[in-house]
Formats: structure tokens, C-alpha cells, sequence
């Protein structure tokens, strides 16, 4: 009988593996995907950072304890993950990431960022999110705003869905249907805010971003945007 087993798998495969198959949750393919932007960057020859900030809940309760667990790959990737006490906050300190190009002794050429909220923390957050959208996103940097939306209240006070709002600042939007995709349609997100000039909404639903799974590596194309 054919093992297929790999005994040289480690926990943080999960987040550093490049192909094969890993065990990955929603919460640990956000890590994974802010990996894999700033390998790309360095691929490309771009000199980026990262920056993470958002006020965790359900379904994205186990962000920041994630987040913490890889603080060891992310600070070695140029990536800072800053909680902060409210959404509100978050989403300013984002916007003011893709101001770099006014500063002149910038030490990188972008940061690429990530908020992240719950559905009510979107809505108590609207009007940093609406000015940061507006303000717009760097061309080396860019944004991905990540919300948290749990549909029937499973595990929040309130069911919730953000698409309205979102729609509403007049934010492009992906959706990406199984953890395997996270990092697939977040590269992409990414790349169209730098594009674009806009932040770009990420859902992350109670189904995906609070499951595991063992998935195969998908292959990322390079978007040429």
C-alpha cells in the first residue's frame, strides 16, 4: 500500500508552504496570504511592507491570536500586525499607509494592508472606511478590506451581511467560496486596488473564514493589471 503521508510536515507549513497539500483555516490563509503578497513583491523586485490593523469578532475572533502565533514569519516579511481598540481606528491608521508617496525619507516603496472587522464593526467604521476609500491606495501598496459577515447569526449578536454597504462606498468587492481561494482572490484584490486606486472588500463568511480543511496549493498566476 502507497503512503501518502508526509512525515516532514510542521504546523507552520500551513502559512509557508509554496505547493503540495496543507491543513489550513480561514483565519491562518489570512496569514498565509500576506505571506505570499510580500513574496511576490520581493520576487518582482518590489521593496514593500505589510501592515494589518482591525478589532477582532466573530467570525473573525481568532485573527489578532493568529496573527500573533506567526509574529516570527510576519516580522521576518516586513509585516506589522498593530490591533487596535476599535474599527474606526484601524481604518484611519490604513488609510494613512498609502500616504507613503508624500513622505520623502520613505524607507519602502508600498505597504500593502489589511483591515479587517466584523459586519457591525463595517458599519460603525463607515465613514474612516469612506474617506480612506476616497483618499485612495498607493500603486506599490494597496488595500484589502476584510470583513467578517456571519449570515444567520450563528456565532455573533446580530446576522449580518455587508455587501449593501460596501456597495454603498462604492468599493469593489471579492468573495472567495473555500479557504483554498483566500489567497488566490486576495492576491488579486491586491493587485486591482493597486491598479485601481480603490480599497477593495473582502468577504470572509462564518463558513470559510471559521473552518479547516486539508487543501491543496492552488497555482497564482501573475495578474497583469
Amino acid at each position: 500500500m502507497q503512503n501518502n503521508i508526509n512525515q516532514d510536515y510542521q504546523l507552520k507549513d500551513s502559512i509557508t508552504a509554496t505547493s503540495g497539500r496543507i491543513f489550513l483555516t480561514g483565519t491562518q490563509a489570512l496569514v498565509r496570504l500576506l505571506l505570499s503578497q510580500a513574496r511576490r513583491d520581493h520576487a518582482e523586485g518590489r521593496h514593500t511592507a505589510g501592515f494589518v490593523s482591525g478589532y477582532r469578532g466573530s467570525p473573525l475572533g481568532g485573527v489578532d491570536t493568529t496573527m500573533w502565533r506567526f509574529k516570527k514569519e510576519l516580522d521576518a516579511a516586513r509585516i506589522r500586525f498593530q490591533p487596535a481598540i476599535n474599527e474606526d481606528l484601524a481604518a484611519s491608521m490604513m488609510m494613512g499607509t498609502q500616504q507613503l508617496d508624500t513622505h520623502p525619507e520613505k524607507k519602502v516603496d508600498g505597504v500593502f494592508g489589511m483591515w479587517y472587522g466584523k459586519g457591525p464593526g463595517v458599519d460603525r467604521a463607515g465613514d474612516a472606511l469612506h474617506h480612506g476609500h476616497a483618499a485612495g491606495a498607493s500603486h506599490q501598496g494597496g488595500v484589502l478590506v476584510v470583513v467578517g459577515d456571519d449570515h444567520v447569526g450563528v456565532s455573533s449578536s446580530i446576522p449580518h451581511s455587508s455587501e449593501q454597504a460596501l456597495r454603498h462606498l462604492r468599493m469593489p468587492i471579492v468573495h472567495p467560496s473555500s479557504v483554498e481561494e483566500y489567497e488566490y482572490f486576495g492576491l488579486w484584490g491586491w493587485a486591482l486596488s493597486r491598479y485601481s486606486g480603490a480599497w477593495v472588500g473582502f468577504k470572509a463568511i462564518t463558513e470559510t473564514v471559521e473552518s479547516g480543511r486539508s487543501v491543496p496549493i492552488l497555482e497564482v498566476p501573475t495578474f497583469d493589471l
